[in-house]
């Protein structure tokens, strides 16, 4: 998963950062307090291990990875659904294909006959190149101010023209998508890129993204620092060698997850349906235990024990356990399934509650910022289910932060149609802050997961504490929206939300937000 995390300001730590939404009035859905306390108590860290386990075994036979498209991903595909049966639930494979990328053997970028870290993008071409590296007219250095300023290769004009022998592009990170960037260093007549990470902190390592679709020419990420060596080298000579595999029709799978029949037909509102989710593949390079495997693991318990405890019984509105497929390659999985759910289906749905990496061993624990505290608000209700997650922290004594409510992970899909949605991340490349180290602990100066995206993303790479803390938020949560006899919002809002962002031309719109970065 790929979580633009940026930290908050010493100020607005130190201010407050722990309280509940403070625009939602307390007056959102509350669940009977028996049977949410039995639920978030039934769902333990040592249930949620035992998955983890298990998907690590996955990954072990499988090349080390459970990426979608490959033996991994259905081995996973196929615990996950064997044990939603044996809990009684009604289990969907729903099968699509997706544009797969994968990395053959590691980019290598030599320049005087130095080694220079770098990192493929996904959707690369493979390719051998030697010559210039050749910045653009536009790059900032030292940095802007502010992550984003860089507006380098996002306009044509930006590149010289190419030299009638093989040349690579050097762009910095910034502004645009960078698959624009790319395009236009074609269009100029280049024959590689390479892209340089921003500068400014949190963005100064070795750069890694997707560009979307498959494009014609080598694309890899250096660090701002060895970007900025470059620039001021002038147009040193170098070698950037990529290989790699696309399929732009590689066959994949999301593993839906409903109450039996005999249990909906009791259910009063079967037309409100509570979508809770996870994405259940990993990236090429690693197993992804904590991203995210923990998230689907943390869901799988919650299923898990609402059958065995009999609480579903109890349901006041159906439930729906969603593990999506393709999601490290631009939210593809939940894509496909809001896209292909029939007007009247997509009215049926209720609440999407989302569990991106909750296990992440120098963690924070953040909250999707479903009233737009921090940043753009979420379609009517997102408020109310951020604060079912902030006053249970709060009832806890434990501190919260709001995170970005940026589409960037599998709500991304539901916001856009309307469905309020909200959820629950701890943390990945960002770097926590000596602030968020008062709240939480951890190391200051590291990112909240170091193992984000790589190998070692494996059973050592937890934090014990974070899943017993954010397991029992999703429980608590999961319960809240599904045992409560009152609403998120009044009659009507959440239809006339998803009506507007429809209107705006946004349902079922394939976007690329997805957890690798796209700019």
């Amino acid at each position: 998963m790929k979580k633009a995390v940026i930290a908050a300001s010493a100020a607005i730590l130190t201010a407050g950062l722990v309280t509940a939404s403070p625009a939602v009035a307390k007056s959102g859905p509350t669940a009977p307090k028996g049977q949410a306390t039995k639920l978030t108590k039934a769902v333990t860290v040592n249930g949620i291990l035992k998955h983890l386990r298990q998907f690590q075994a996955i990954a072990n036979a499988n090349g080390g990875n459970r990426a979608s498209g490959l033996p991994g991903y259905d081995a996973s595909v196929e615990y996950v659904a064997r044990e939603l049966k044996k809990s009684g639930y009604k289990v969907t494979v729903q099968e699509f294909t997706f544009p797969f990328f994968q990395e053959l053997t590691p980019a290598t970028l030599t320049v005087g006959g130095k080694e220079i870290e770098n990192a493929v993008f996904t959707y690369s071409a493979s390719g051998s190149v030697t010559g210039p590296i050749i910045p653009t007219n536009d790059v900032q250095i030292p940095p802007g101010p502010e992550a984003g300023s860089s507006n380098s290769g996002c306009e044509p004009a930006d590149f010289a023209p190419a030299p009638a022998e093989d040349a690579i592009a050097l762009v910095q990170r910034g502004t645009c998508d960078f698959a624009v960037k790319v395009d236009n260093a074609v269009a100029a007549g280049y024959d590689a890129v390479l892209v340089f990470n921003e500068g400014q902190p949190g963005r100064t390592d070795v750069v890694a993204g997707t560009l979307g679709a498959p494009k014609s020419v080598p694309v890899s990420g250096i660090s701002y620092e060895q970007g900025a060596e470059f620039v001021a080298a002038g147009t040193p000579t170098g070698t950037l060698t990529t290989d790699v595999e696309s399929d732009l029709e590689r066959t994949t799978y999301n593993v839906l997850a409903d109450v039996p029949a005999s249990e909906l037909k009791k259910i009063k509102n079967k037309d409100q349906v509570v979508v809770v989710g996870a994405h259940l593949d990993s990236v090429p390079e690693g197993p992804g235990i904590n991203d995210n495997g923990s998230g689907s693991a943390g869901i799988l318990e919650i299923a898990r024990q609402l059958s065995s405890t009999g609480l579903y019984k109890n349901l006041q509105r159906p439930v729906r356990f969603a593990f999506w497929g393709a999601e490290e390659l631009s939210l593809l999985g939940s894509e496909h399934y809001v896209a292909n759910l029939s007007e009247d289906e997509l009215s049926r749905i209720y609440a999407n509650l989302n569990f991106d990496m909750i296990g992440s061993p120098n963690y924070a624990r953040f909250v999707y910022d479903g009233d737009g505290s921090d940043g753009d608000p979420g379609p009517a209700g997102s408020g109310e289910i951020e604060q079912v997650f902030t006053d249970w922290f709060d009832s806890q004594g434990l501190a919260s932060e709001p995170t970005a409510f940026d589409g960037r992970s599998d709500y991304g899909p539901f916001i856009e149609v309307g469905i309020p949605a909200g959820g629950l991340f701890t943390g990945a490349e960002g770097v926590k802050t000596p602030e968020q180290v008062a709240l939480y602990g951890g190391t200051a100066g590291v990112a909240y997961d170091p193992c984000y995206h790589q190998a070692c993303d494996d059973m050592t790479n937890l934090s014990v504490k974070a899943l017993h803390e954010m397991g029992d938020a999703a429980a608590f949560a999961v319960a809240t929206l599904t045992f409560s006899k009152k609403g998120l919002y009044p009659d009507g809002s959440r239809k006339a939300a998803q009506g507007k962002a429809q209107a705006k031309g946004k349902a079922h719109v394939h976007h690329q937000h997805g957890h690798l970065k796209t700019r």
